[in-house]
């Protein structure tokens, strides 16, 4: 089902309706190397958090890249792809790929500079070959559907939160729902000037959610997700959300990964909100890689 009213979703998600019962965490996840010292002037159009002056190093991009692996790999395994000096926004796979359990499912991306990725047969063969995923392409779709850049999941009740932008239109949300076996879809436009919605919100195990309110065009939706996730929702200032506080992700129950300008951003309340709900910080430096409009969460692809 989706919906796109607040009020109907609602009453859709209760304990009865959509209890915890998928995994609420990923088995694994993959990254891909940073690989180009430009940014994707392309991408910018429609990323207001990129800024085309602002020239990543290229050593430190990698440096910092390689810690995050590492340290991400104390809560699952993680596997590194090489980047692609023609796709500057590689570094970025979520919004590419995504998985289920044993399926691999490929976006539509708007801009040609990352449909380019989306045709990547390594990240393609690994899947089908080594791991025996079938494949999911939407590609090739006449709609946007820029997973789960666009669509923040909880994997635990299958529910999906997806933000309508210039990155996802409403046929993609149908193609995303059916292809990530959905039960219930949130479908709402997104503030105008927001790309993605895993950049002003993030749904952590099942359990708590970081959301930025100016961040959806409609603020009744913003309210009516924390609601859902009643006394573990944390609700992000505008300062908060451009430190990429809302781009956090849970690859483990009790750890919620995001980058250290973000976590830096945190007061003490709201650190005192995740730990309540179980939630130590994992912070990594990644200011190379948010000079590309994209933070912690958007390196990482889930392996389900």
């Amino acid at each position: 089902m989706i919906v796109s009213d607040p009020d109907r979703f609602l009453a859709e998600f209760s304990a009865a309706r959509h209890p915890m019962r998928g995994p609420a965490t990923a088995r694994g996840a993959f990254l891909v190397c940073p690989a180009s010292a430009a940014l994707a002037a392309e991408s910018a159009q429609d990323n207001r958090y990129m800024d085309l002056a602002r020239v990543p190093d290229p050593a430190r991009a990698l440096q910092q890249h390689a810690e995050l692996a590492r340290r991400l790999g104390a809560d699952v395994p993680v596997v590194m792809f090489p980047g692609d000096p023609d796709s500057p926004d590689g570094m970025f796979p979520n919004n590419v790929f995504a998985t289920t359990r044993g399926q691999l499912i490929v976006g539509c991306m708007r801009h040609p500079v990352r449909r380019r990725e989306a045709a990547r047969a390594d990240i393609r063969g690994f899947f089908r070959d080594v791991l025996g995923y079938r494949e999911t392409d939407l590609s090739g779709g006449d709609f946007v559907a820029e997973l789960t850049g666009a669509l923040v999941i909880d994997r635990a009740r299958g529910i999906g939160y997806c933000g309508l932008s210039e990155r996802c239109d409403m046929q993609g949300a149908r193609a995303m729902h059916a292809a990530f076996g959905l039960r219930l879809t949130f479908a709402f436009d997104l503030a105008p000037g927001e790309y993605h919605t895993n950049v002003v919100l993030a749904v952590l195990a099942g359990r708590a959610a970081l959301l930025a309110a100016d961040g959806f065009a409609d603020a009744r939706v913003a309210q009516a997700i924390a609601q859902a996730y009643a006394g573990n929702a944390v609700f992000l200032s505008p300062a908060q959300k451009q430190a990429f506080a809302g781009n956090a992700i849970a690859l483990g129950p009790e750890r919620a990964w995001m980058s250290a300008r973000a976590a830096d951003a945190l007061d003490s309340s709201q650190r005192a909100l995740l730990a309540r709900s179980g939630f130590a910080i994992g912070a990594v430096e990644l200011d190379e890689t948010e000079k590309a409009g994209g933070s912690l969460r958007c390196c990482v692809a889930e392996i389900f």
